[in-house]
């Protein structure tokens, strides 16, 4: 069988499998069994044992289990209520009003949980109903959460971002870093569509908020304080050498659990659930690189992957057009994986090309979380689209066209940070220079 046939052949079964329902990291194992076996004597057992083990047990990984524990009991606090009370009063005179509290709580939070559904679910459950009393449109309340929700994959500490690091052997230091300029320019550019809104339209103009007294702003600075000083805590140690990005999960779980008690909402059954929460979401992510692991040694058996390199290396793409490729390609698969599932999926494949075009890999590891996070705003099964939709209360069709002008934004983001790449090298540079 050829390489054609090849990869006909596993696409098939890997959509068979998938549209089935089952699950995808199970899809992956299944599609790497079945090429095992048609192009290998290698003992089955041993070579998945083995593979699964050895990717799996990294070191770097076991921040992931920390970083979404933090998420997990900072959303079971009453941290949402302190940052809705906090941000109001400064950004409610803003061109569009308390819509960017959506917008910039998002940000904020996922400064310190790392988890984009612990982040859209934290701040969607105190700004949409408090939308709604001011009178702001579902449709921009909706599509600004869904868009900023997915913040969480892009400035650190970031899970996406540590699974990419492992995939690839970068520093994950470094991507962090990395992830903070591109995290405020796409926060920005989300503010600004906001309040274009705000003072072009004439709905934008008539919800222009009451200023708020010099009282209620310094009201709100202390409100903050404690998460300020969270996020201080956990990307501080890691920027100044302080502490590796495990340490630095170690130093916010403490931090999460001091807030919480402080606050008194670390009851027994908060953290009973914030530790169900972390063992079903780091069994899915490791049970996803389980399967991505053995499928790339199937693959290699095949040889699609060098079949694949050969063939695009064949069509003589400069840079820049290969990653213009690697945009829709990503976009295309976003229809259809989460973020997470794309880069596990398609790395073994992607990165020699991408080492081999000269393309720095930390600068790579940004641009794939940026289109990684496009993927969960993308029908027909964007994450954030079904999360939204079950907190507003509107069809999913209504929640996706809501949210077409931050896919919009983000599109301008992967453009701005492909002809300005210091925007995501500037800041690792300057830090390891020191």
């Amino acid at each position: 069988m050829d390489e054609i046939g090849s990869s006909a052949l596993f696409l098939a079964i890997l959509i068979l499998l998938l549209g089935s329902g089952l699950w995808i990291g199970l899809s992956l194992l299944g599609v790497g069994i079945i090429a095992m076996a048609l192009f290998t004597t290698r003992p089955l057992g041993d070579a998945m044992a083995t593979t699964i083990w050895s990717h799996t047990s990294l070191w770097g990984l076991s921040a992931v289990p920390l970083f979404i524990w933090m998420g997990e009991i900072l959303f079971r606090s009453k941290l949402s209520e302190t940052l809705f009370s906090g941000l109001s009063p400064l950004m409610r005179r803003l061109p569009g009003g308390l819509l960017h509290v959506n917008v910039v709580g998002c940000s904020t939070f996922a400064a310190i949980s790392g988890s984009s559904a612990a982040t859209l679910m934290t701040v969607g459950k105190m700004t949409l109903p408090e939308l709604r009393k001011h009178g702001y449109p579902d449709s921009l309340s909706a599509g600004t959460l869904a868009g900023a929700g997915t913040l969480g994959l892009l400035i650190p500490p970031s899970i996406t971002m540590i699974i990419y690091g492992v995939t690839v052997q970068e520093s994950i230091g470094r991507l962090f870093m990395a992830g903070v300029v591109p995290g405020i320019m796409l926060t920005l550019l989300f503010m600004g569509y906001i309040g274009a809104w705000g003072l072009i339209s004439a709905e934008g103009r008539r919800l222009r908020e009451q200023r708020s007294t010099l009282q209620e702003k310094m009201a709100g600075l202390v409100k903050l304080t404690p998460i300020v000083a969270l996020i201080v805590c956990v990307i501080g140690s890691i920027y100044t050498g302080f502490a590796s990005p495990t340490e630095a999960a170690t130093l916010g779980v403490i931090g999460a659990l001091v807030l919480s008690a402080l606050q008194g909402s670390l009851t027994l059954e908060a953290l009973r659930s914030s530790l169900m929460g972390t063992v079903k979401t780091t069994s899915m992510i490791m049970l996803l690189l389980a399967g991505s692991a053995f499928l790339t040694l199937a693959m290699g058996f095949t040889g699609l992957p060098k079949a694949l390199a050969v063939w695009i290396g064949g069509m003589d793409l400069s840079a820049w057009m290969l990653i213009a490729v690697l945009t829709g390609f990503y976009i295309l698969l976003g229809c259809f994986l989460d973020g997470i599932s794309m880069i596990v999926l398609t790395m073994a494949v992607i990165e020699p090309l991408v080492r081999d075009a000269g393309i720095d890999m930390i600068w790579f590891g940004v641009f794939v979380v940026l289109v990684g996070e496009m993927a969960l705003i993308t029908p027909p099964i964007g994450f954030n689209l079904f999360l939204v939709e079950s907190m507003i209360g509107r069809g999913i069709g209504f929640v996706s066209a809501a949210t077409l002008p931050m896919f919009v934004m983000m599109l301008v983001g992967v453009a701005l940070l492909t002809m300005f790449p210091d925007l995501a090298l500037w800041l690792p540079t300057a830090m390891t220079s020191r």
